[in-house]
């Protein structure tokens, strides 16, 4: 892709808004998108849409240049830039639907600081792949080859205090009383936030690993010393749990008092029965247990990203579910319908959210006599874990997904012959593989980075483990063995 004569291939649409490097991102090339964005938004006449678009952002050092230049684009659109400085993604997208304006949040979420992106919403809440088709579509026709060297005067809004209200006013005052919890705060955007809620609703918050550089927390593929610094923080004392979130704090992370983190699809399994759901929708990453764990009358799956999911959550709401629950494998909970407890209702926000499955799961824990590690256990889910492949270009892991899944290649008439051969394959995102033993591994490329991702679901953590390393082992040979992005044989 070129912009004003530069190559800024890096930059495109994956599971949740538009990402790239930072080089590739800032300056015209965000400017660009943004008077795309403000172009579709006048070509579509999003309904009762007001004049004003909320810019949020996260504490990358980048992010405040960048959402200057979307507060610039958007005045020389036309339309009125309001600044909500730095603020949860949710918390961004729920002020926007409430006034009926757009919204652009500057993030890259849990990726690397040298990469960022831009998430962009309309008045109705995340745009769609349609959307996002429009927007290149009026990226190309626009062709802009120079910004304004001034910068805009944007207004100020703030976002926050609506979005503790609407917690706080749907779950008990004292919910959390004599629960000790501990908040891995480091760079997410949502550090106090969390925290601040939590003591609020009773619980003793425990604020830990506060960073002033920004770390990639992704809730999908920890990193080896997140993990080793909150089981070090879980055995140096009492905890009824752990919590945290990535960047732009709409994936939450979740650790039992020892400091095991739960999976993000056993997060949303117990936020959704927590709210009473009769309808998840889930992509197929997802654990396979929740068809048959008998918590929901139905279990809607799709592509990975979170625009699959909330025209999932539409799709099953028309087909007369009363109350939908989205969630993706990282975690990230999206509320598809009103719901009411004990006179006390929750609006939908149909964008992933981090604060809502923190709350929910310990709650859970609050008004039982089980600990959170004891409530994880009975749940039978089957253990799963993930990894992923850095820096394979999305064509080389296209190729490596191919080829596995045609049953004549030759990688695979061998993958993975010492569990039987496989048995079947599900091609709706990547390739999931299930094989003669019971256990499957499911590759895809990122949406958001060159790389491929890898999940594994095994009897126990043992088995899962030795299976994500073979998994691993063998993408990462074959891929080595690409010439020219061709398979050998």
């Amino acid at each position: 892709m070129l912009i004003g004569g530069f190559d800024v291939s890096s930059l495109k649409f994956g599971t949740s808004g538009l990402r790239g490097l930072v080089t590739d991102l800032v300056g015209l090339p965000a400017y660009s998108f943004v008077r795309a964005f403000c172009a579709m938004i006048a070509e579509i006449g999003a309904e009762g849409a007001g004049r004003e678009v909320l810019i949020g952002r996260d504490l990358r050092a980048s992010s405040p240049e960048i959402a200057g230049q979307c507060a610039c684009a958007v005045a020389d659109a036309g339309l009125y830039p309001i600044d909500c400085g730095a603020v949860p993604t949710p918390a961004l997208a729920m002020m926007a639907m409430r006034r009926r304006v757009a919204a652009i949040m500057v993030t890259g979420s849990h990726i690397p600081e040298d990469r960022n992106g831009l998430k962009f919403y309309l008045p109705s809440g995340e745009i769609d792949k349609a959307a996002e088709e429009r927007i290149l579509n009026w990226h190309a026709r626009l062709s802009l080859s120079a910004m304004p060297a001034v910068s805009a005067k944007a207004g100020r809004i703030e976002a926050l205090a609506e979005y503790c209200a609407r917690y706080e006013a749907f779950f008990a005052p004292a919910m959390l009383e004599g629960l000790t919890i501990g908040v891995y705060q480091h760079s997410t955007v949502g550090r106090d936030v969390i925290a601040d809620l939590l003591a609020t609703l009773g619980a003793e918050v425990v604020r830990l690993g506060r960073a002033e550089c920004f770390i990639p927390v992704d809730t999908e593929a920890l990193r080896p010393e997140d993990e080793e610094l909150v089981r070090g923080w879980g055995a140096e004392r009492r905890f009824d749990a752990l919590v945290s979130a990535d960047g732009d704090a709409d994936r939450p992370l979740i650790a039992d008092g020892e400091g095991r983190f739960l999976r993000g699809d056993l997060v949303g399994a117990l936020t959704a029965a927590y709210l009473g759901a009769d309808t998840v929708v889930t992509p197929v990453t997802s654990n396979s247990a929740l068809e048959r764990c008998g918590l929901f009358q139905r279990v809607v799956r799709t592509k990975v990203g979170s625009p699959f999911v909330i025209a999932g959550m539409a799709e099953a709401q028309a087909g007369g579910a009363q109350t939908v629950v989205g969630f993706e494998a990282n975690g990230g909970t999206l509320l598809g319908s009103a719901v009411e407890r004990h006179g006390r209702r929750l609006a939908a926000l149909p964008t992933r959210d981090a604060m809502l499955p923190i709350l929910a799961v310990l709650a859970t824990v609050a008004r039982s006599d089980e600990t959170l590690a004891s409530l994880v256990a009975r749940q039978g889910f089957a253990v799963a874990l993930s990894s992923r492949l850095p820096n394979v270009p999305q064509e080389r892991s296209s190729i490596f997904i191919a080829a596995l899944g045609d049953e004549a290649s030759q990688v695979s008439r061998i993958a993975f012959a010492a569990r039987g051969g496989i048995v079947a394959r599900n091609g709706c995102d990547g390739l999931r593989l299930t094989f003669n033993d019971g256990t499957s591994v499911h590759y895809r490329a990122s949406g958001n980075a060159p790389e491929l991702r890898v999940y594994v679901e095994a009897e126990n953590p043992e088995g899962a483990e030795i299976l994500l390393q073979e998994g691993m082992r063998f993408a990462e040979s074959w891929i080595a063995a690409m010439p020219n992005n061709e398979l050998v044989g």
